[in-house]
């Protein structure tokens, strides 16, 4: 190898390892980095103290704990502070506004009053100046402002719902998350908090029907862990093709034991109100099913075999109405290809399909396939729709073609495989 072109080579190898490494040393700085530029911007930062006295785990209506909220402020120029403590509770479902007592007391602040509500799903509080002249407060440079809040359980607090978790934060994001703080609480409920599922299945022609403008479905809940629900839950339904737009339907619904009733859409066709599955719901109940029949209305303009977006979000019946649990799925509606009878009236929740009656596709359409044969016959949805890949008429006509093709290659690579040779020999 020539001295120029390995002086080369060296010097292109020492510029690439220091540029690899000076990319690796900038990729690895260490966190620590950040954390010390971060806590120099002088943010604001909450703390929580121990509760006064531990009194063990909190019980529903018992007695409370208090404890000290502070917000400091270390930099060099007064800051604004909105502050917003979140609950949440461990098990199914979401926390009323009465599950939890609160009360707020300065220490070394301006006077305060509080709230308490449900907003985005869950418990929380807010705590402002009495005067009502002030939007929040302001904690001067280099200082900081102390309250005692004391908490405790509501009568109403859920058997289902195990330790109290509070996060204290501010509601415009002027606290960033290395300066949020979180306290959890023990609660005399059940240690063995559950889970709550809901899903969607059976979904097949309606009973007395095969026209495939008419479905039905089945919703299923179940619940595990200890205690139960303190309120009714409601379902509301939803659905929706492809492109955002809701279809013209009639929904009908039956429960264990009940006949088919019809389901109203809300304002604007905003959803179906499911029937409510009744208070004290629990493990101990098993799974609780919803049957639905879903049909194109006398408005559809559905021209084709269509894809409906089917969304069942549960929440409570009354107060925090927020969704705390939620399944989709698909279903396929088409208008009838000839007229068919509607779905039956039967007071029975259960379907009766007969004989001839095809089996019901799963949630997610599935395909199966069928070979015979050359032949494949492809089944998607309800409505099956075919493909032939098998042999036909034209089948001597594409072999020639071909054959035609693959000659027409070989000749091609023949050619160029001595053009090659010459060129070696020259």
């Amino acid at each position: 190898m020539p001295a120029r072109t390995a002086a080369r080579r060296r010097v292109r190898a020492a510029a690439a390892t220091a540029v690899v490494a000076a990319v690796a040393g900038t990729a690895l700085m260490p966190l620590s980095a950040y954390a010390a530029t971060a806590e120099d911007n002088g943010a604001l930062k909450i703390t929580m103290s121990v509760p006064e006295v531990p009194s063990g785990p909190l019980k529903r209506g018992g007695a409370t704990e208090a404890f000290e909220l502070t917000v400091t402020n270390p930099s060099n120029e007064a800051r604004a502070f909105h502050p917003w403590i979140d609950g949440l509770a461990a098990g199914p479902g979401l926390l009323q506004k009465s599950d939890v007592t609160f009360k707020i007391e300065p220490i070394d602040a301006p006077p305060t009053e509080s709230s308490i509500g449900q907003q985005n799903g869950g418990w929380q509080a807010t705590f402002y100046p009495a005067d009502k002249s002030k939007d929040g407060f302001e904690v001067p440079a280099g200082r900081k402002l102390t309250w005692r809040v004391t908490v405790g359980l509501g009568a109403s607090y859920p058997t289902n719902k195990g330790e109290l978790t509070l996060d204290a934060s501010s509601y415009k994001d002027e606290v960033p998350a290395a300066g949020k703080a979180s306290r959890t609480f023990k609660t005399d409920t059940p240690a063995h908090v559950g889970k709550f599922t809901t899903a969607i299945s059976g979904i097949g022609p309606c009973q007395g029907s095969t026209a495939p403008d008419c479905r039905e479905l089945n919703v299923k809940y179940r619940v595990t862990g200890g205690g139960e629900f303190n309120t009714a839950l409601a379902t509301k339904l939803t659905l929706h093709t492809p492109d955002g737009a809701t279809p013209d339907v009639q929904v009908r619904a039956a429960q264990a034991g009940t006949a088919w009733q019809d389901v109203k859409p809300g304002a604007g066709n905003n959803g179906f109100t499911l029937p409510e599955i009744t208070k004290s719901f629990s493990a101990a109940s098993g799974e609780h099913t919803t049957r639905l029949q879903i049909k194109l209305g006398p408005k559809a303009k559905l021209t084709k075999a269509t894809q409906i977006n089917a969304i069942a979000e549960v929440g409570f019946a009354q107060g925090n109405t927020w969704a705390f649990d939620r399944v989709d799925t698909k279903i396929e509606l088409a208008p009838p290809t000839t007229t068919s009878p509607s779905p039956s009236p039967s007071g029975s929740a259960s379907p009766s399909p007969s004989a001839s009656t095809s089996p019901s596709p799963s949630a997610s359409a599935s395909t199966t396939a069928a070979t015979t044969g050359t032949t494949t016959t492809t089944t998607t949805g309800s409505s099956g729709t075919l493909a032939n890949t098998g042999a036909s008429s034209n089948t001597g006509l594409y072999s020639a073609l071909a054959a035609a093709l693959v000659a027409t290659g070989g000749a091609a690579v023949w050619l160029g495989a001595r053009r090659r040779k010459a060129a070696c020999r020259a």
